[in-house]
């Protein structure tokens, strides 16, 4: 997933962004609304994690106008605010779910992966396609049941094609997925080298190319 973190503290901001990126995950993280809302106005985000005590403007008040303008990024509130008012605040503005601090790591990517699972239909935690699974919790992709060993980018290729199977995504929209802004621009190549990675380990049917468009999960070793 690409994740946008908006916390002020820049220690505990940068302790996220850390934990999230060391699991596989893109992510990019500001210390306030209005850099949020530059960033949610530049990039696509798979879900925002919000901090509600920040500087000029609260967190509340964001997620409220973010909401209005039909933002619609699953949005998980973080926050000290503990009282029952408050929760039920939030989730009426528009959150999908609401943690209060302090947390783990293991926690929060648990509650990201069941707001991607809700956005994109699945109940089951572990995803098959053919004979292609893939845990999100355990980072661990299996072909025919062998376990395959990918890189984080590997694996962060074949959860956003497997996380929306039917849709043929662009080069430009993968990589946003790949890639966060601390690392620079990826190599004019580099999508296409993960494709033929993913390819080479796993099954030359796994990834489907649509030539002027961009790549979508082929069949996975399904009869046709």
């Amino acid at each position: 997933m690409r994740i946008l973190i908006v916390e002020d503290d820049p220690q505990l901001g940068d302790a996220l962004a850390a934990g999230l990126r060391q699991l596989g995950h893109a992510v990019d993280g500001f210390g306030s609304g209005e850099q949020a809302d530059a960033a949610l106005a530049g990039a696509n985000y798979d879900a925002v994690v919000l901090d509600l005590g920040l500087p000029r403007g609260d967190g509340m008040s964001w997620l409220c106008r973010w909401r209005a303008r039909g933002q619609a990024e699953p949005v998980l509130i973080l926050t000290a605010r503990d009282g029952v008012e408050q929760r039920v605040a939030g989730l009426d503005a528009g959150a999908d779910d609401y943690l209060v601090k302090p947390i783990t790591i293991d926690e929060l990517s648990a509650r990201l992966r069941a707001l991607q699972r809700r956005l994109s239909g699945r109940a089951q935690p572990v995803w098959r396609h053919g004979e292609l699974a893939f845990d999100p919790a355990s980072r661990q992709a299996r072909w025919r049941g062998a376990p395959v060993e990918l890189t984080p980018r590997e694996l962060a290729l074949l959860e956003a094609l497997m996380a929306d199977p039917q849709r043929v995504q662009s080069k430009g929209t993968l990589l946003e997925k790949l890639y966060d802004w601390s690392g620079g621009e990826p190599e004019s190549n580099s999508l296409e080298v993960h494709v033929h990675h993913l390819r080479r380990k796993l099954h030359a049917s796994v990834v489907r190319t649509v030539r002027g468009v961009g790549y979508a999960l082929g069949d996975c070793g399904e009869a046709p």
